[in-house]
């Protein structure tokens, strides 16, 4: 019965937010949410990552240990979508990163911060922000099939995380004003882009459905299943596999969408903004089972 409400504990309120922004977006469907989005790119996610990082006992061992995680993890499931991509005979360049780029950002860090407290959503920002690495280069490169350093050396949430990485390797303690003013900024920014995907996914639509269901399972079925290979094999314990599984279980990330809008021909962005779609509405099912596990085996 404690496993049940603290399931609940975990994926209620990720869920309901999700929800209002889903209501408001059908309400007003003008509602904008480019605010919301520079907002978080620009202060919100910096504030997380530096908030994060030097108010728990993180170490730079296991961040750069769980960025290789990660990194790894892409790497393995770049195979797996180019086998599907080419078997399906697609794009297998444009249409890759939603495959393999999972949405740890919106969904993952309110989830694992919920599931594992702070220490959890520490971890989990490390996977957040080699996955924002990979969005702000390795997506841009495919969805382009040009290569540029500039969209990388303007995202601001690199910075905060090289001048994070500088405390937690030296064991600088932030300064209380400066971890006050993260704090607010950081978990404010937790509710808006939780609204924000809701939103999103109220204005998406989904294309191609046969197509869009294999995406759509590769990402949330197969994903979990990837997820707890990693756990199995590199003998990951407690908070570090729960946030491994959770953060590897998640839907295609919204910023798959948002680059190809740039990048690519419609019929390409359409067909990823279908499997953001779809991948995360079949996730409100899919992570019922993954965060179960995880408060019950990994604690």
């Amino acid at each position: 019965m404690d496993l049940i409400a603290k399931l609940i504990e975990v994926l209620f309120p990720v869920f309901l937010v999700i929800g209002i922004g889903y209501w408001y977006g059908k309400k007003d469907p003008k509602f904008d949410t480019k605010f919301i989005t520079t907002f978080a790119g620009n202060f919100g996610l910096p504030a997380i990552i530096f908030y994060s990082l030097t108010t728990t006992n993180i170490s730079i061992e296991l961040f750069l240990r769980f960025s290789y995680y990660i990194t790894l993890y892409v790497m393995v499931f770049s195979i797996i979508g180019l086998i599907i991509l080419k078997i399906l005979n697609k794009d297998i360049y444009r249409l890759l990163p939603p495959l393999i780029l999972p949405n740890t950002g919106n969904m993952g860090m309110p989830l694992c911060l919920f599931a594992y407290g702070k220490l959890g959503l520490a971890i989990a920002t490390a996977a957040t922000a080699m996955i924002l690495v990979f969005h702000f280069s390795l997506n841009i490169l495919l969805a382009s099939k040009k290569f540029s350093i500039k969209p990388l050396l303007k995202c601001t949430p690199v910075y905060a995380l090289l001048v994070s990485l500088v405390f937690v390797y030296y064991k600088i303690p932030a300064p209380k004003f400066l971890e006050n003013a993260t704090f607010l900024i950081g978990y404010s920014t937790i509710f808006l882009v939780l609204m924000s995907l809701g939103v999103a996914l109220s204005k998406l639509k989904v294309f191609a459905f046969k197509e869009t269901l294999i995406y759509s399972i590769t990402r949330v079925i197969i994903g979990p299943i990837v997820g707890i290979a990693f756990v199995k094999f590199f003998n990951l314990t407690g908070v570090e596999a729960g946030v491994m599984f959770i953060q590897a279980s998640m839907p295609s990330a919204v910023l798959s969408f948002l680059v190809s809008e740039i990048y690519s021909p419609k019929k390409i962005s359409n067909s990823i903004a279908s499997t953001v779609a779809l991948s995360t509405f079949m996730s409100f099912f899919t992570l019922i089972v993954v965060v179960f596990i995880s408060l019950k085996y990994f604690n």
